[in-house]
């Protein structure tokens, strides 16, 4: 990117792929006003780093690997109520994806995600949104090869946890 950034274009960036801040917000955050919390904190990391970015990545390969690290940070923060904009107010009203409550075995795989430590957690999140073992390595900074095998023992975690079902 330029030097010199388009607010409007940083804008847009996070308006279109606000989806990821979203999906990680629920998987680390199981109250809404935590979410609300993160989500800004997010926004804003994302339109500080902004200028950075180089494009060597696509840009949802970024936006995913600071919203996790903002979450894992947020997340582990006893201060996490403290995290506020305080005068980018346009970054507040990125409004949230228009869907209905999820069935109840999504419900059921959302709250075993959400006893995964922080890793697992961007792990699954990352598989369960279709990425690539190299792109997930790429994400978190691992190798493929680990991906793969936190992936799988992940999966036998949940096999093993779970009553039969869509994971089973």
């Amino acid at each position: 990117m330029t030097a010199s950034p388009d607010p409007d274009q940083a804008l847009a960036l996070l308006d279109e792929h606000k989806g990821i801040l979203f999906k990680v917000a629920n998987a680390y955050c199981p109250r809404a006003e935590d979410r609300d919390d993160l989500i800004q904190e997010m926004s804003l990391q994302v339109w500080r780093s902004y200028r950075r970015f180089d494009g060597r990545c696509k840009v949802s390969t970024w936006m995913y690997r600071i919203a996790l690290n903002v979450a894992i940070s947020f997340h582990r923060s006893e201060r996490a109520h403290q995290h506020l904009l305080s005068g980018d107010d346009h970054l507040r009203d990125l409004p949230a994806p228009d869907t209905g409550p999820p069935p109840e075995d999504v419900q059921a795989l959302q709250r075993v995600i959400a006893g995964l430590d922080g890793l697992n957690k961007a792990l699954v999140l990352l598989y369960l949104d279709d990425h690539s073992h190299g792109e997930i390595a790429e994400i978190l900074g691992l190798t493929a090869t680990n991906v793969a095998t936190k992936i799988f023992r992940i999966k036998e975690r949940l096999r093993r946890g779970l009553a039969p079902g869509p994971l089973s």
